[in-house]
């Protein structure tokens, strides 16, 4: 299977390989020249410890090699999209920055760690990381225009499938496809009186004097903003609850909002930045415990309904349609789905599925529903899950019967590479391009541009 170039930038999760130039001059810290855009020296070697630290043996020579020219083709198709007047905006990309940033600190445990391990502050990690995502989003803007009217037949998938080496053909996790019934906990005025009384008192000490951010990072209830001082970075009001968005657009730069009730609690808002129709804010969260009463009365309420179903009184499809709070699933009967409008699919890798239900479906024979267990949901609030196994697909090496949509993505990918491929020898035959003279011993996939 040849290497796939829409996943040829993966190295550039912590770095982007960053510059523009308007003479052609070569200077000590430039590795290479691509039409106007500079591959910076450092670069390159901040992108190699990356790697090495991530578990490749290869020799750093080679790694050096690689992501050299992986940078190059990039950079080549950059420097299409600026031809062609593709603009990708700071501001497009912010919501995926925030995620991203967000990732990375709870990887690293604290934005301290992550500053530590990148040796560069939070503003230097962030303004690297969205220049990456903006590139990426131009480097995929050009693929898809070059990837138009790209399809793959059945025969295409077939013949695709049929020139794979035997012993190359991928393997297949476990899969598996399940049903939820999903049932909140009972609403409890008492504990929701609490928890607004313990962030009107957080807002009172804010107003009388204390930082927002250091009251965030020792009280708030959502881990992936306090660890930033509650910072949510820049978000359309499409982006945010509606009454969160409500009421942040209301606000001027640093006040603090009246309590806030969304779905996942009570906030506390500043207005950090507002951008035309974005706004950056912080936020600390504060959710209504749950009793001992409260986690008994729930579990007993779903296990009765669990029972019902086993008994054949009660079907499975009816009851998540009727009583479970789960919205995407309970339209399909409890059917857990996973994907976009385009790629709508039911089947889970038995390791994607979260850690409390990969715990409780490993266990399970198809057809057999578990007991009810505790879990948080997408929103990080409490819930109480009975799962069903409907189908187990054990691990297996491909084949075109159980296996098709995956080697039609294969062999599209495959189609699409040649593609790719065409198009960046014909680019290269018509783009500036210079390379420092510690690469030029490269054994490079391509070798026209080495001028």
């Amino acid at each position: 299977m040849t290497r796939n170039i829409l996943t040829l930038f993966a190295f550039l999760v912590a770095f982007s390989l960053s510059g523009r130039v308007h003479g052609q001059k070569l200077v000590e810290s430039v590795a290479g020249i691509v039409g106007n855009e500079l591959i910076m020296l450092s670069s390159i070697e901040e992108a190699v410890l990356q790697e090495k630290s991530s578990g490749n043996r290869a020799s750093t020579e080679v790694i050096r090699c690689r992501v050299f020219e992986d940078a190059v083709i990039q950079k080549l198709f950059i420097d299409q999209a600026r031809l062609d007047s593709i603009e990708v905006t700071p501001a497009s990309v912010e919501s995926d920055l925030n995620l991203r940033l967000n990732d990375f600190i709870i990887q690293a445990g604290s934005e301290e760690a992550l500053e530590n391990y990148f040796n560069k502050s939070i503003f230097d990690i962030k303004a690297d990381l969205r220049e990456m995502l903006v590139d990426a989003r131009m480097v995929r803007e050009i693929q898809s225009i070059l990837g138009e009217g790209i399809a793959v037949s059945p025969a295409d998938v077939r013949r695709y499938y049929n020139s794979i080496p035997k012993d190359s053909i991928p393997l297949v996790p476990a899969l598996v496809e399940v049903s939820i019934v999903q049932m909140d906990p009972p609403s409890n005025e008492e504990n929701k009186l609490f928890a607004r009384q313990r962030i009107l008192d957080l807002r009172s000490e804010i107003l009388g004097g204390k930082s927002f951010q250091v009251m965030a990072r020792l009280y708030s209830e959502d881990p992936g903003t306090a660890v930033r001082g509650g910072e949510v970075g820049f978000q359309s009001r499409g982006g945010l609850a509606k009454e969160y968005a409500d009421a942040a657009f209301s606000l001027k730069n640093n006040t603090v909002s009246k309590v806030v009730e969304t779905e996942f609690g009570f906030h506390i808002i500043q207005l950090v930045e507002r951008r035309g129709d974005m706004v950056n804010t912080r936020h600390i969260l504060i959710k209504p415990r749950l009793s001992p009463e409260d986690i008994s009365l729930a579990t007993t309420r779903l296990d009765s309904i669990a029972n019902l179903i086993r008994r054949d009184s009660v079907k499975f499809e009816d009851a998540a349609r009727v009583i479970s709070t789960h919205k995407e699933s309970k339209v399909n009967g409890g059917k857990l789905v996973s994907g976009n409008q385009e790629t709508i699919t039911t089947i889970f890798a038995l390791e994607e599925l979260d850690k409390e239900m990969y715990q409780v479906v490993r266990n399970l024979k198809v057809g057999e529903i578990s007991d009810t267990y505790q879990t948080a949901d997408e929103n990080g609030n409490i819930v109480f899950r009975v799962v069903r196994l409907d189908n187990e697909i054990p691990a297996h090496r491909a084949n075109l019967k159980e296996d098709y949509e995956l080697m039609q993505t294969y062999a599209l990918y495959e189609k699409q590479s040649k593609k790719f491929d065409e198009w960046i020898e014909k680019k290269f035959e018509v783009t500036y391009v210079r390379v420092s003279e510690e690469f030029k011993q490269c054994n490079f996939r391509y070798n026209k541009w080495l001028k």
